[in-house]
């Protein structure tokens, strides 16, 4: 519904702003994000600059902050969902930051306005021993079957054992593994990911991963590859990358298959990996170092996950509750 009432403002074109055409270069170059990332700060900001037009005013040359209010008042006025109106805030400020330093004798007019706040969902978390059921190896398997089952079985521990996200995972190649190239003798033990703005990291993987991705490198993958195929560690059966939504449907027949009842999705794998080792004693700031996460701030959020179980068993177990 939100969504056709946007669709059905009226679209007035903005003129041609060259400043937002080299902020969104900057981000690009300067920053390294994604196209998908630039894609979504240009939108945001078109949207603005729209809203802008029939006053006879460019993003660029805005210098006062009330403008900026009234397209604020025109989002929620288009029943656009709170996080969509705090994205393209965002958007907009960070716009003026990057003016701001460009052309010190420009003026912030986005600096005092107060910020959307979100409520977060928590993230939906597997428990450990639905992990194990997820991660078990079906038996009695032949043929093209017991194939399958090493590359998948390869990827969900990974997915588990590193906390990796699902694009990261399966933008893997060969040599990305410390020591790698996928043979016998490769060390599988440390694997470099490339995050958002391809920021690298080195992560490590545990015994039982390690174990699952040699058999898989070793005894599946040279059916599956082509000869001329890509370097990818994770192949489809055609022999191209695998891709998310084959990712995603794979793990999705296996949780129906195995019966388990929870949410299953390649993120909640991510999300699993960082509260089984905030459970377990693991320090917040090694998690952030692991997931890859910029600020300790995104990292916290596996703090009230972990305070919410804790409500649940003080309910279920304490006389008193």
């Amino acid at each position: 519904m939100s969504r056709q009432v946007e669709e059905s403002q009226p679209q007035t074109s903005p003129k041609p702003d060259h400043d937002l055409a080299d902020f969104l270069v900057w981000l690009r170059v300067e920053l390294g994000l994604t196209r998908a990332t630039e894609a979504a700060y240009r939108k945001d900001l078109l949207d603005f600059a729209r809203f802008l037009a029939p006053r006879g005013v460019r993003p660029a040359e805005l210098e006062e902050q009330g403008p900026l209010i009234a397209w604020l008042e025109d989002l929620r006025a288009r029943s656009l969902a709170t996080a969509t109106r705090a994205r393209r805030l965002v958007a907009v400020r960070s716009f003026y930051r990057w003016r701001a330093l460009e052309r010190p004798e420009r003026s912030d007019p986005a600096a005092k306005l107060p910020a959307l706040s979100l409520v977060r969902g928590l993230p939906h978390c597997l428990l450990p021993s639905e992990v194990d059921a997820l991660l078990a190896e079906q038996p009695g398997l032949e043929g093209r079957a017991a194939l399958l089952e090493r590359r998948d079985l390869a990827l969900l521990e990974l997915l588990y054992a590193s906390g990796g996200r699902i694009s990261e995972v399966l933008g893997l190649d060969l040599g990305d593994f410390v020591g790698g190239g996928g043979g016998e003798d490769a060390h599988l033990e440390l694997v470099r990911f490339f995050g958002k703005g391809r920021k690298e990291r080195l992560v490590p993987v545990g015994e039982t991963a390690v174990d699952r991705l040699r058999a898989y490198l070793l005894l599946a993958r040279p059916r599956l590859a082509r000869p001329d195929g890509p370097p990818a560690v994770f192949l489809s059966t055609r022999g191209n990358r695998l891709d998310r939504f084959q990712a995603w449907r794979l793990l999705k027949a296996r949780a129906l298959r195995l019966g388990i009842a929870q949410r299953v999705h390649p993120h909640g794998l991510r999300h699993s990996f960082a509260l089984h080792l905030l459970e377990n004693g693991a320090d917040l700031r090694a998690i952030q170092e692991l997931l890859g996460h910029v600020t300790l701030s995104t990292t916290q959020i596996y703090l009230h996950v972990d305070h919410e179980r804790l409500r649940e068993v003080h309910r279920a177990h304490h006389p008193r509750a």
